[in-house]
């Protein structure tokens, strides 16, 4: 309202109005009963028509005094009540502005107040909603970022690729509100992609899932290394919808795939079953970030499986390793084939190695292996092989010699182990071994035959009572 509106009803304000109430309430009236009383009650005594008409006047015009600070009054309790409720939380309130007049502008200010309160209110509420979606936003990238240092860590102690996947697989089930999370793995060669890793409410039914390099709907995942987003602002058609359903049991899914060696080597996807959903952004790249660290796990398995493969030495006991030794008894077995002699082999294994190792700790353990493996190595002559292939089984290749000399080299390797360990104080030291015996060719013409025939002849010597050999 201007300065000059506010100067020109300045005379209608409350001031004024209750000064005009009171001079109806008090002023007047009382001068008009003073000159009624004064001319006409005590010169005359008794009461004449006019002079009652007069005194009617006098208290009417009281009454409209009266009423009309009662107006004012009224209008101000009002005004207060109203205060009171928008004070108590009750933003929604208007005062009701019935004249311009100073409550009138306290009114007018009031709902002013008001309306800018409910304004900072809305702002403070927007505010407040995107300050809970930032830290929904960081707390999952806290998340991400503590998952990526645990795989990170188990990736370099060495953990085994299926565990590698599992733990992945778990951690990015928690992305995008999602019900499973899968991984599937295609070996080096193969023509389909089969189960490695599954995780969510059905994840039983998962693990039967195969996926054919050719498949439909993952073509250009695994054709052209690019992601397979379902969701509502990618839908499929009917029957691919429906087979997906079918096979995973989720309306939607991301999946992502691993490009290694130049090919598609992993699908790592998340799935869930909520209507009228979509992916953003940000699930994309969260997914994509573990998909690069399986990437890395899985190319760290490539690097330690080319490692072994050029190893020949078992780093705690120095002996061979097994891809050298069954590379060393097949060609062991040919030149025994082509010059029609005899080669014998013999898996040998601690009994009960494992109870030991829990009752007695790791270093005890290995202690045990390194002492073990060296007395079969002073056991051999200079031609034979001997090799720990196991945990606690040993190999050991014999060129030119039969079944029954082999046999009693065993023997005697089994029974210098008891020997040895039998001096121990402490029972459960007392080491004893059994051994398996085969030989070419008669129990086999390859590498994996004489290492099967001698692996279930170790077996029988286990069933008959342990520290013994059969062949």
């Amino acid at each position: 309202m201007s300065k000059k509106n506010n100067t020109y009803l300045a005379p209608q304000g409350i001031k004024y109005k209750l000064r005009i109430a009171f001079s109806l309430m008090s002023v007047l009236p009382l001068l008009v009963c003073i000159y009624l009383a004064s001319n006409y009650i005590f010169p005359n005594v008794g009461l004449k028509l006019d002079i009652l008409i007069a005194i009617i006047d006098c208290v009417f015009i009281a009454l409209i005094g009266f009423f009309l600070v009662k107006q004012i009054f009224d209008r101000v309790q009002s005004v207060s009540t109203e205060a009171k409720l928008i004070a108590a939380g009750d933003l929604g309130r208007q005062v009701e502005i019935t004249s311009e007049d100073e409550v009138g502008y306290l009114g007018e200010a009031l709902n002013q107040l008001t309306n800018r309160i409910r304004s900072n209110m809305e702002e403070l509420n927007s505010y407040s909603k995107k300050t809970t979606e930032i830290n929904i936003a960081i707390q999952k990238r806290v998340l991400v970022l503590s998952s990526l240092l645990q795989i990170s860590s188990l990736i370099s102690q060495g953990i085994s690729l299926e565990e590698i996947f599992k733990i992945t697989t778990e951690k990015s089930r928690l992305l995008a509100d999602s019900d499973i999370a899968y991984l599937l793995f295609r070996p080096e060669g193969a023509h389909e992609f089969l189960m490695k890793a599954a995780d969510g409410a059905n994840a039983n039914s998962l693990w039967q899932i195969k996926i054919d390099v050719e498949d439909r709907i993952f073509n250009k995942l695994i054709k052209f290394n690019r992601p397979l987003l379902i969701d509502k602002e990618n839908p499929l058609p009917k029957d691919a919808a429906l087979a997906i359903y079918e096979k995973f049991g989720v309306k939607n899914t991301l999946a992502l795939p691993v490009y290694l060696k130049g090919m598609v080597m992993v699908i790592a996807g998340i799935g869930n079953n909520r209507d009228l959903f979509s992916y953003q952004k940000d699930d994309i790249e969260l997914l994509d970030v573990f998909t690069k660290q399986t990437a890395i796990a899985v190319e760290n398995d490539i690097l330690m499986q080319r490692v072994e493969q050029l190893e020949i030495k078992d780093a705690l006991t120095g002996l061979y390793n097994k891809a050298f030794i069954t590379n060393h008894l097949q060609e062991e077995i040919d030149r025994a084939i082509t010059y029609q002699r005899p080669c014998a082999f013999v898996l040998m294994d601690i009994d009960d190695f494992q109870r030991f190792h829990q009752s007695f700790g790791s270093l005890e353990a290995e202690a045990t292996l390194k002492k073990i493996a060296l007395l079969i190595k002073k056991s051999v002559s200079d031609i034979d092989r001997v090799a720990r292939i196991g945990d606690n089984e040993f190999a050991i290749v014999l060129p030119e010699k039969n079944k029954r000399k082999a046999q009693e080299i065993a023997d005697g390797i089994r029974k210098k182990i008891e020997f040895v360990f039998s001096e121990e104080q402490d029972p459960a030291k007392r080491i004893t071994a059994s051994a398996g015996v085969s030989e070419n060719p008669l129990d086999g013409v390859v590498a994996d035959e004489l290492l099967a025939k001698a692996r279930g002849f170790l077996k029988y010597a286990k069933e008959q009572g342990k520290n013994r050999v059969v062949g």
